[in-house]
């Protein structure tokens, strides 16, 4: 998702009240705060706000947001939504610093499926993450982490060691190879080392 420019409009007041007139009004209210300055109030079309939701990576992305005669450039940090009808409520947006660093969290995926023999027999990719929380600065955020599959069995585990970063980005987890991924063996396989292990035990009992 490329930097997207959002419009939006002041919003006055504060607190819970101002925002209920908000959302009455149809618009759903917001802050931007960070940077050491003064946070900005403001209020947004929820239509063009949805749809940068339905989007992979919503927040690892830079917008612009134009409020007023001003241009902010911030990173989406919380949304909330309405617990019935699941709209969002309210949207907090991080303006930055130049040279700040912030953590970020970058989905994965995964290429060469067709490459992989675990998968060719039937294996099924099991992904322990589909983020990966990484450091850098804004202008640095990957669009996505990207693992090979190429050579992958059945049994095995990908680790983020399996990667090789981007320039300037870091792990926020630097204690350990976690694993992001590992290919399960399928069910047909499974039922036939099941019933394999169980005639293995009435053997024994027999004998």
């Amino acid at each position: 998702m490329a930097n997207t420019v959002i419009s939006a409009e002041i919003r006055e007041r504060a607190g819970k009240g101002a925002a209920r007139a908000v959302r009455r009004a149809g618009m759903v209210p917001g802050v931007i705060y960070g940077a050491k300055q003064e946070p900005v109030l403001f209020q947004i079309d929820p239509r063009p706000l949805v749809k940068l939701l339905h989007k992979q990576g919503f927040f690892s992305h830079i917008l612009t947001v134009e409020v007023g005669k001003e241009k902010y450039e911030v990173l989406p940090r919380d949304v909330q939504f309405d617990k019935v009808t699941d709209v969002p409520i309210h949207v907090d947006f991080l303006r930055f610093a130049k040279g700040q660093t912030m953590n970020v969290e970058v989905p994965v995926s995964f290429i060469n499926e067709e490459k992989s023999p675990g998968l060719k027999k039937g294996g099924v990719l099991n992904v322990v993450r589909h983020d990966v929380e990484v450091i850098c600065a804004p202008s640095a955020i990957p669009e996505e982490l990207v693992f090979d599959l190429t050579g992958v069995e059945v049994g095995d585990s990908i680790h983020i060691s399996a990667i090789k970063l981007p320039k300037g980005v870091e792990l926020a987890i630097t204690d350990r190879d976690f694993t992001v991924a590992t290919v399960a063996a399928p069910s047909a396989l499974k039922s036939e080392e099941n019933s394999a292990d169980g005639e293995d035990e009435e053997e024994a009992t027999e004998e």
